[in-house]
């Protein structure tokens, strides 16, 4: 996995730390991610997946209603986001790899209320996988790094890799977050 606290910590920019990262790498960062979030669910249970945390810190500016913004995500509603997530990056990444400018979002995060099952949830990571791993033959052989953007306003600007990588980057993040669920749904 790439050291994204030089990220976090401000000492390296994304674009800084996926320097140099060709296809292949992609691929490898790609299956580690999801390899690392398959062996911290190994052992889940169906209740599992709709175990309801306890999360002081909930917060969901996107939520759909006013209610669910400060609801704890389940174990099952954090898959099926940073899946969602991996993917935009993976897909924008690819248009911009082949020259495309940034036009705006591409995402659709499957319903978590309807993933209630450890099925579901293997199936899910499953498909992201199998997804971003398609996006990135997409690329051409010499991809287009000089199209660059800031994903949000005051943000780091990026290229095709990096945009490509934020999406793990930011799965990364959650692994605290599963990491603390599972510890929940074991009575820890």
């Amino acid at each position: 996995m790439l050291d994204f606290d030089s990220v976090r910590n401000n000492t390296k920019t994304l674009n800084e730390l996926t320097a140099g990262l060709t296809i292949a790498d992609l691929r490898a960062l790609t299956h580690e991610s999801v390899d690392t979030i398959t062996k911290m669910i190994a052992g889940c249970t169906d209740a599992d997946v709709i175990f309801q945390p306890v999360d002081p810190e909930a917060h969901d500016t996107y939520a759909a209603s006013d209610t669910d913004k400060g609801l704890a995500w389940t174990l099952g509603h954090v898959v099926v986001h940073v899946t969602a997530s991996s993917e935009e990056s993976a897909f924008l990444g690819a248009e911009m790899a082949r020259g495309v400018a940034n036009h705006g979002r591409s995402r659709y995060e499957t319903a978590w209320e309807t993933v209630t099952t450890m099925a579901q949830v293997r199936q899910r990571l499953e498909e992201s996988l199998r997804m971003r791993l398609a996006s990135l033959d997409m690329w051409p052989d010499a991809p287009d790094l000089s199209i660059s953007y800031e994903p949000w306003p005051g943000g780091p600007s990026i290229n095709a890799v990096s945009r490509f990588v934020l999406g793990v980057f930011h799965e990364e993040s959650h692994y605290k977050q599963i990491a603390d669920i599972l510890r929940q749904t074991r009575g820890e």
